[in-house]
C-alpha cells in the first residue's frame, strides 16, 4: 500500500489575513507526517507527528495559542486512534501539557483505560515523566486580550466563533490528521483547546471516540472540527464511517454527514476523511476550512 496523509487546521470563517499562516502550518504538518510514512513509519506515528507540529504553532487552537476558559486557564483535549485494533487513547480538560496528542497515545499504550481527564490525566503525565509547562508557556498575548474582551460580553455565545463574519477570531482551529501507512493501517488524531470562554472542565467533541475522531481499517479514518456541542450530538466521525460501510465513497460520506449535521442540529463544522484504499476527502459547512494532503503518488495540496 502506498502511504498518504491528510491534515486540517480548523473549519470556520478564516480571515484572509491569516490564510498564509494556516497554509504554512498545515503544509509543514502534512510534510512531517508524510516523512514518517515514506520512512516506513506507522500511521500512528505519522498522525502524532503531524498534530504535534500544529500544537507547537500558535496559529491554531491546539497546544500553544489555545483559547482560555472562563477562569483564564488553558485546558486541552486530544485523541489518537489505531484503525487496525480500534484501540484509542484520549485526554480531556488537561492543563500544563504542550502536546496532549502524545499524552493521549501514552494513555492508549501504557494504561488499561481509553480516556483520562483533568487532574487524573495530569497525574498520569507526571507519573510517566511527560514534559509539563506553565500556563504562560501555552498562552499568547492575543488570546489573553481576547479573554479579557469576552469577559465584558455577557451575551457571548461559543457558536459565534464558527459563524463569525467580522474576522474577530484569528486563532481558533482545532487540528487533526489521518494517515494510511504502507501496511494498510489507518490512524487518526485530533487535538484542540476547545471553545473560548468555555466552563472549566468542559470537554468537547475532539477527544470523544466517534465524535471528533475515528479510525477503522475496514472503512475510513476521520478527524472532525467545529462547534463541538453539535458534532457530539450526531457522532459525526463514526457517522462518516457508517456511510462508507454502506457503500458510499469517502467524499459522498463526508458530504452526507455534514448535511445531516446542519439539517438535524443546525451544527457547524468540517471533517477530513481517508479511506482504506487511500482516497481522501474533506467537507464543511463553515465559510472555510484549512486542509493539506499528500496523496499516494506524492502530490501535495494545501487549501483554505
Amino acid at each position: 500500500m502506498k502511504p498518504c496523509i491528510i491534515v486540517h487546521g480548523g473549519a470556520w470563517d478564516i480571515p484572509e489575513r491569516t490564510w498564509e499562516a494556516h497554509k504554512r502550518g498545515c503544509g509543514k504538518a502534512v510534510e512531517e507526517g508524510h516523512s514518517v510514512l515514506v520512512g516506513g513509519g506507522a500511521a500512528l506515528d505519522a498522525v502524532e507527528a503531524a498534530v504535534k507540529v500544529m500544537e507547537d504553532d500558535p496559529t491554531f487552537d491546539a497546544g500553544k495559542g489555545s483559547f482560555l476558559n472562563l477562569e483564564g486557564e488553558v485546558e486541552l483535549d486530544a485523541i489518537i486512534m489505531d484503525g487496525c485494533t480500534l484501540n484509542f487513547g484520549a485526554v480531556g480538560a488537561v492543563q500544563h501539557i504542550l502536546h496532549p496528542v502524545t499524552l493521549a497515545r501514552m494513555v492508549m499504550e501504557k494504561t488499561q483505560h481509553c480516556m483520562l481527564v483533568g487532574e487524573g490525566a495530569l497525574s498520569f503525565a507526571r507519573s510517566i515523566g511527560a514534559e509539563q509547562v506553565e500556563t504562560h508557556e501555552l498562552l499568547t498575548d492575543r488570546e489573553l486580550e481576547r479573554w479579557k474582551e469576552i469577559q465584558q460580553r455577557p451575551d457571548f455565545r461559543p457558536k459565534e466563533v464558527f459563524e463569525d463574519s467580522r474576522g474577530r477570531y484569528s486563532r481558533k482551529g482545532t487540528v487533526g490528521a489521518v494517515a494510511l501507512d504502507e501496511r494498510g493501517n489507518i490512524a487518526a488524531a485530533t487535538s484542540t483547546g476547545g471553545t473560548p470562554n468555555k466552563m472549566a472542565g468542559r470537554v468537547g467533541d475532539s477527544p470523544l471516540v466517534g465524535c471528533g475522531n475515528y479510525a477503522d481499517n475496514r472503512s475510513a479514518g476521520i478527524s472532525a472540527t467545529g462547534w463541538g456541542e453539535s458534532l457530539m450530538k450526531v457522532v459525526i466521525a463514526r457517522r462518516v464511517c457508517e456511510y462508507v460501510e454502506r457503500g458510499m465513497d469517502v467524499q459522498a460520506a463526508s458530504d452526507q454527514a455534514i448535511a445531516y449535521l446542519q439539517e438535524r442540529v443546525q451544527g457547524l463544522g468540517g471533517v477530513i476523511a481517508l479511506g482504506r484504499e487511500g482516497n481522501m476527502a474533506y467537507a464543511h459547512n463553515t465559510p472555510r476550512m484549512a486542509v493539506a494532503s499528500i496523496d499516494q503518488v506524492g502530490g501535495k495540496v494545501v487549501r483554505i
